[in-house]
C-alpha cells in the first residue's frame, strides 16, 4: 500500500509540471494520514446518510422529524456500522505486556472542549452559515472583511521584536504541529448535488465558502475562496441520535489527528503506517531513514515523498529541470515553509546522532530498542525546551506559576486531550508574530552574498532552496540572530500572510487572518466574551470596557466598526490584540488559555521525562542539560550559538563556540550487556524486531512485528534456568486495511439503498453523487486513481467494482 494513497483524493485532477494553487496547498497541508482519512470518511458517510433520510422525510412529511422517529436503535446501528463509524467509537485495547510502561504507543492511544460549541443550528451548523442570522442584532461580518479593516497595513513593514529571535517563532509553530492537526474534510464536493467547492460560493457542506468583498485586494473574478469545513467525528453532530438526543453533550466535535501529547511525533508521525514508511528497518542501529539523493555537507536531508510529481515548489531557473519533491516527515506540514522543514531536519539528524551512540554503548541492544530509546529521548528533549524555554516567555512567568505551576506527578484523572480553542484559537497567536521576511546568513551572521533573503512568500514549499542554496546552516543563522515580529496596533499580520499565503508562481493567494477566523467559526467556538468569563476574566460588554485591555483607542474602534458589539468578536482575533501580559508575549486570556492546556498536557501524560519510572534519576539530570542550543550544534555547520537560542543576542559578544554548550551524556543508557542471564541474546524474526525488559524481576523479551504484517505466536518469552520459555513468534503478511476500507464503503451504500430503497431511490442521482465521486478509485501503477465517477452500486456490486489491493 502506498501511505500516502491522500494524493490523488485532494487533487482529484491530477497534478503534472505545473505548480498548484494556493487552495490545494492548503489542502495538501490539512491531508491526513489513511487511517484518519478511514475515520473522517466514516464520519462523513454516517452524517450525510442521516441527512438524507432527514430529508426525504420531511419531503413526504412536510415537517420536521429526526432520523429515530423512522429509523429503530438497530437501524441506527447498522448504519453506523457499515459506515464504520461504529468500530472506531470502540475504546483501543491496550497492551498489558512490560512494554506498555516503557514506550509509548506511536498513535498516542492507552496513555476536548472546555467550552459547549455555538452552532447557528445548536449541534452542527457553522457561525456565519445562514444569511440572516442575527448575534446581537446584527449579522456577523464576513471574516474577509474583518481581515481588510483591522489586519490591514498600509506598507509590509514590521516592529521588531527586542528580546526573543525568529527561532521562538519556528518552534512554536513546530511544537503545534506535534501536538494537534485537525484534517478537513475528504471529499472536496459537496454532499449534496455534487458541487465543486472551488467553483460554488453556496453554503453546503462541506463547502463554507469566504465571502469576498467588493473592491477586494485579491484578484480573482470569484466573489469568494474555497474553504472545506474539518472533517467531523463519529457519533457527534447530527450522528449523535445514535447515542441520545441532541445536547451539548454530542454536538458536532472535530478529530486531532495526532496524539495530542509533546512526544516528537512530528519526527516519527502518529500513525503505525506513517512510522513505518520514516523508518530505515534494514539498519541495526534503530535509525530514520534519509535523502539517499542529496548531503548538506556531509549531513543528512529529509527523505522525499513517494509521489512524483509532489505540489512542492521548483527551481525554475535549473537548466537542468532537475526536480526537488516534497519532504517526507512525521508531519504533513514539514514543506509549509524552508525554515521549518530545517527544524524537521535537525530533529531526524538528532534521532539517529542518538540512536547511533546508543547502539555503540550497548552493543547488544537490538535495532528496535535502540529506536525506542532514542525515540524515547527525542520525545522528552521536546518536553524540556518547550516546558522550560519556551512556553514562560509566551505567556509570562507570572502566569505560569499561576496556570501551570511545579511539576507533581502524573496525574490520571487529568484529561491530556488538546482543546479546541487552544488548537483553533489560543495557540494561532504566533501567526502575528512571523516575519515578512526570511534571512540566510554566512557563517559571521552577516547577509550571505550568494544567498539573498527571501520574502516569505519565496520559501513557502520549496524544499528545493535548502537542498540547492546552501543547506541548514544559512537559514539557522538566520533564526538565531534575527528577531521575531512584534505585534502593534497598526500591524497585526503580514502582507505575506494576509495576502500572498502560499503564492508561487500561480495567481491568487489565500489569506491566513480569514482562514483562522472561518476555522473557529466552523468549530463553532464560542466568542471572546464567553472564553474570558471561562478563565476568570471580566467579560468586556462596552467599548468603554473593551479599551481596559486593548489600550490602542484606533484598534477598540476598528473592531466595534466591524462587530457592532463586544460579544460579537471571534475569539481568535480578541485573544490576540490584547494587551500584552508583562513579560509575555500574550495577553491575558491567551495566557490562560494556553497555560491551562500546557498543564494538562503535562500532568496528564504517563510518560512526561519527569514522571516516576520513566527515565533513572541519573538519566533526568542529563536530559535536563540539554537544549535546543546543542541539538542545532550536534546536527549542523552552525559553531557559535547563544546558550538559549530563543533569547536576541548580537553576535559576538551574545554568542559562545558551541564546544561551551552543555548537553547530555548518554553514557547514563549505558546497560550491563549480561542482563540476559543464562539465556542466549534472543532469537530475531523477520520482518519484526524485539525489546527486552523485565517483569516481576524476570527478563522477558517482546516481540512486535512490522506495519503490515501480523504476529503468529506468543509476542513474550521469558528467560528461565533453561533457556527462553518458548519459541519466537513469526510475522505473516496481511491485507491493507484501506483496500478492505474501500469494499465495506461501497458495500455500505449498496446495503443501505437496498434496505432503504423507498427513502433513497427518488434521490438517489442527486444525493450521493459527490460521494461516489470522491472515493471511487482503482488502484493502477501503484498508486490510486480515481475511477470513473458516475459508477453506483447496484445488485451487481462486486462485478462492477474493481478494488485491487
Amino acid at each position: 500500500m502506498e501511505n500516502h494513497f491522500w494524493f490523488d483524493l485532494i487533487f482529484r485532477n491530477r497534478i503534472m509540471d505545473t505548480l498548484s494553487s494556493p487552495i490545494q496547498m492548503l489542502s495538501f497541508l490539512k491531508r491526513a494520514e489513511p487511517e484518519s482519512q478511514e475515520i473522517s470518511r466514516a464520519a462523513e458517510i454516517w452524517e450525510t446518510t442521516l441527512q438524507i433520510v432527514k430529508e426525504r422525510i420531511h419531503q413526504k412529511h412536510k415537517r420536521s422529524i429526526n432520523a429515530t422517529d423512522l429509523l429503530s436503535t438497530d437501524e441506527l446501528k447498522m448504519i453506523a456500522d457499515m459506515s464504520g463509524c461504529l468500530s472506531h467509537l470502540q475504546p483501543p485495547i491496550c497492551p498489558k505486556h512490560c512494554l506498555a510502561s516503557k514506550y509509548r504507543t506511536i498513535t498516542g492511544a492507552c496513555n476536548n472542549r472546555w467550552l459547549p460549541a455555538q452552532y447557528e443550528d445548536g449541534y452542527s451548523q457553522p457561525k456565519s452559515w445562514n444569511p440572516g442570522h442575527l448575534y446581537n442584532g446584527v449579522e456577523l461580518p464576513p471574516v474577509r472583511e474583518i481581515s481588510n479593516k483591522i489586519f490591514r497595513a498600509s506598507d509590509n513593514t514590521t516592529s521588531d521584536d527586542n528580546a526573543y529571535t525568529r527561532t521562538i517563532v519556528e518552534w512554536g509553530q513546530y511544537i503545534d504541529h506535534d501536538i494537534s492537526f485537525t484534517p478537513q474534510s475528504t471529499s472536496k464536493a459537496t454532499f449534496k448535488g455534487g458541487l465543486d467547492c472551488r467553483h460554488t460560493c453556496e453554503n453546503l457542506n462541506p463547502c463554507f465558502p469566504i465571502k469576498i468583498p467588493p473592491n477586494d485586494t485579491f484578484s480573482t473574478k470569484k466573489d469568494c475562496l474555497p474553504f472545506y469545513r474539518s472533517s467531523p467525528a463519529c457519533g457527534t453532530g447530527e450522528q449523535a441520535v445514535l447515542f441520545e438526543t441532541l445536547t451539548v453533550s454530542n454536538q458536532r466535535q472535530q478529530i486531532n489527528a495526532l496524539t495530542s501529547f509533546i512526544d516528537g511525533s512530528t519526527v516519527y508521525g502518529s500513525t503505525p503506517a506513517l512510522e513505518n514508511e520514516l523508518r530505515n528497518l534494514t539498519s541495526e542501529e534503530g535509525l530514520l531513514n534519509v535523502n539517499t539523493r542529496f548531503s548538506d555537507n556531509g549531513r543528512e536531508f529529509l527523505p522525499f515523498v513517494a509521489q512524483v510529481p509532489s505540489p512542492c515548489a521548483q527551481d525554475l531557473g535549473d537548466p537542468d529541470g532537475v526536480r526537488i519533491e516534497c519532504f517526507l516527515a512525521g508531519d504533513s506540514r514539514s514543506n509549509e515553509v524552508i525554515s521549518l522543514s530545517a527544524l524537521h531536519t535537525l530533529w531526524v539528524r538528532e534521532h539517529n546522532r542518538i540512536a547511533r551512540t546508543l547502539k555503540k554503548l550497548n552493543t547488544h541492544w537490538s535495532a528496535e530498542t535502540a529506536y525506542q530509546e532514542a525515540r524515547k529521548i527525542v520525545g522528552a528533549l521536546h518536553q524540556i525546551i518547550t516546558m522550560r524555554d519556551y512556553v514562560p516567555k509566551i505567556i509570562g512567568i507570572s502566569a505560569f506559576h499561576h496556570y501551570i505551576g511545579p511539576y507533581g506527578g502524573y496525574d490520571p484523572s487529568i484529561n491530556p486531550t488538546v482543546s479546541n480553542v487552544f488548537s483553533t484559537a489560543a495557540f494561532r497567536f504566533g501567526h502575528a508574530t512571523i516575519p515578512p521576511v526570511l534571512q540566510r546568513l554566512h557563517h559571521k551572521f552577516q547577509e550571505h552574498k550568494n544567498l539573498s533573503s527571501l520574502s516569505l512568500h519565496e520559501a513557502f514549499f520549496s524544499p528545493w532552496r535548502l537542498i540547492k542554496e546552501g543547506g541548514l546552516d544559512p537559514v539557522i543563522r538566520g533564526l538565531l540572530s534575527k528577531p521575531a515580529t512584534l505585534l502593534t496596533p497598526d500591524h497585526i499580520m503580514s502582507k505575506e500572510l494576509t495576502e500572498k499565503l502560499f503564492v508561487l508562481s500561480n495567481p491568487g493567494a489565500l489569506d491566513l487572518a480569514s482562514l483562522n477566523l472561518q476555522r473557529g467559526r466552523d468549530h463553532g467556538l464560542p466568542g471572546y466574551n464567553d472564553w474570558r468569563e471561562f478563565c476568570g476574566l471580566h467579560r468586556l460588554e462596552t467599548q468603554a470596557s473593551l479599551s481596559t485591555v486593548i489600550t490602542d483607542l484606533n484598534l477598540v474602534q476598528k473592531i466595534i466598526d466591524a462587530y457592532s458589539h463586544p460579544n460579537n468578536i471571534d475569539v481568535w482575533l480578541g485573544g490576540l490584540v490584547e494587551d500584552t501580559v508583562p513579560g509575555a508575549r500574550t495577553g491575558p486570556l491567551f495566557a490562560c488559555l494556553i497555560g491551562k492546556q500546557m498543564k494538562n498536557l503535562r500532568d496528564g501524560d504517563r510518560f512526561w521525562w519527569e514522571s516516576d519510572n520513566v527515565f533513572t534519576e541519573s538519566q533526568r539530570n542529563e536530559l535536563a542539560k540539554h537544549s535546543l542550543s546543542h541539538v542545532i550544534c550536534d546536527n549542523s555547520g552552525v559553531t557559535e550559538v547563544q546558550t538559549d537560542v530563543f533569547k536576541l543576542g548580537q553576535y559576538p559578544q551574545d554568542f559562545v563556540s558551541c564546544n561551551h554548550i552543555q548537553g547530555l551524556n548518554l553514557e547514563a543508557w549505558q546497560e550491563n550487556p549480561n542482563r540476559v542471564g543464562t539465556c542466549n541474546s534472543p532469537p530475531r524474526i523477520k520482518n519484526g524486531n524485539f525489546v527486552l525488559c523485565t517483569m516481576s524481576a524476570q527478563i522477558v523479551v517482546v516481540y512486535s512485528c512490522y506495519f503490515g504484517y501480523k504476529l503468529k505466536g506468543s509476542e513474550e518469552m521469558t528467560c528461565t534456568d533453561s533457556g527462553w520459555s518458548s519459541d519466537p513468534p513469526t510475522c505473516k503478511g496481511k491485507h491493507s486495511p484501506i483496500c478492505f476500507f474501500f469494499f465495506y464503503y461501497y458495500y455500505f451504500l449498496f446495503k443501505v439503498l437496498h434496505y432503504f430503497t423507498p427513502i433513497f431511490t427518488p434521490i438517489w442521482n442527486v444525493q450521493l453523487h459527490s460521494l461516489t465521486a470522491a472515493t471511487s478509485v482503482n488502484r493502477t501503477e501503484g498508486q490510486w486513481a480515481p475511477s470513473n465517477p458516475t459508477t453506483k452500486p447496484t445488485a451487481s456490486l462486486h462485478q462492477e467494482l474493481e478494488i485491487r489491493c
